[in-house]
């Protein structure tokens, strides 16, 4: 694995949600696009159709900000059954744009170690 991909997997955002509805409805509401656009309307992804898709399991969108930058990005749902007959709804939004990827983290405040010279 590449030094960025494994950046990229610990900057990814990840959130899990247990939900009443079974695995089929969730599966709907991510995967058809009518559903879909209720909750995420087309305008906030860089293209309609899907990244990749496992039927019943994982779908991964494309998205672009709408402002400049306009950073690239993938955000992946995957659906799974839990132990209470509902859905364990997991998602993960990871950058993908190269330009975010290269740039290094510095602090804000440019705190940096401190070094006392000597006379």
């Amino acid at each position: 694995m590449s030094d960025i991909k494994a950046k990229q997997r610990t900057n990814d955002l990840v959130l899990e949600y247990e939900l009443d509805a079974p695995p089929e409805k969730v599966w709907r509401a991510i995967s058809i696009p009518a559903f879909r656009e209720q909750w995420l309307p087309n305008e906030s992804l860089a293209d309609a159709e899907p990244v990749s898709s496992t039927p019943g399991e994982e779908i991964r969108y494309g998205m672009r900000e709408a402002e400049p930058p306009f950073l690239d990005s993938v955000v992946t749902f995957q659906v799974s059954p839990n132990e209470t007959g509902g859905t364990r709804l997991r998602i993960v939004h990871g950058l993908t744009d190269a330009r975010q990827l290269r740039r290094p983290r510095s602090a804000a405040n440019s705190n940096g170690a401190c070094r006392m010279r000597a006379a």
